[in-house]
């Protein structure tokens, strides 16, 4: 199964490589040169049970509306070593609230009920995958970031953690400080303003 699915993921990639749209083709330009994106601890608070909606909106947790915080897109796509799509795999997401609260036991059941905290979207062939969500917030002591998770069938492809560029609080602390400078430069990504609200772009490399 495994064999069958490398060999289909290389003719994806050979194909591509001569009609590559415009999104693509510098990830297979540069194919050779495609470094694994650092892998960083899970944290404490990854969800006991998934909630029952875990969709890519995590602004909307059922029919009730999450209105605080600065809403955010986090976007990117997913591919191999080879630059090539990794079709299938599942992207997870969890974050606190505007207020610093995980959905989890460990935090006291403090988080806003509004606030889904825990997303995942399955990629196409395309390896795109798109949140709706919070650009995320300190709390104690931690500068903000994104738990970010990859998985492709029952294989775990990355845990890692997604950071903000420019935010005062990178420098104090203790995980983004452990990175090197190449994995402070993949893992940390500016969320600027555009025409839809803020958005962040973050691409994932991995394994598979």
């Amino acid at each position: 199964m495994n064999t069958l699915r490398a060999r289909r993921r290389l003719l994806f990639a050979s194909a591509a490589a001569l009609a590559a749209p415009a999104w693509l083709s510098p990830a297979l330009a540069q194919a050779r040169n495609l470094r694994p994106t650092p892998s960083q601890t899970e944290g404490p608070f990854y969800p006991v049970s998934l909630p029952a909606d875990s969709d890519a909106d995590l602004l909307k947790n059922g029919n009730v509306v999450y209105a605080k915080g600065q809403p955010a897109w986090v976007e990117g796509t997913v591919t191999d070593l080879g630059g090539a799509p990794v079709s299938g795999a599942v992207v997870e997401i969890w974050q606190c609230d505007h207020a610093g609260h995980y959905h989890h036991p460990g935090d006291g059941g403090r988080a806003d009920p509004a606030f889904q905290g825990f997303g995942k979207v399955t990629v196409g062939r395309d390896g795109r995958y798109r949140f709706r969500t919070l650009k995320p917030v300190p709390y104690s002591g931690r500068t903000p970031h994104i738990h970010v998770k990859v998985r492709l069938d029952r294989m775990e492809l990355l845990t890692t953690q997604l950071y903000v560029q420019g935010d005062p609080g990178n420098e104090r602390d203790f995980l983004w400080r452990r990175l090197t400078e190449e994995g402070r430069a993949a893992l940390t990504v500016p969320f600027n303003n555009g025409s839809d609200g803020v958005r962040a772009t973050f691409p994932i490399t991995v394994q598979a």
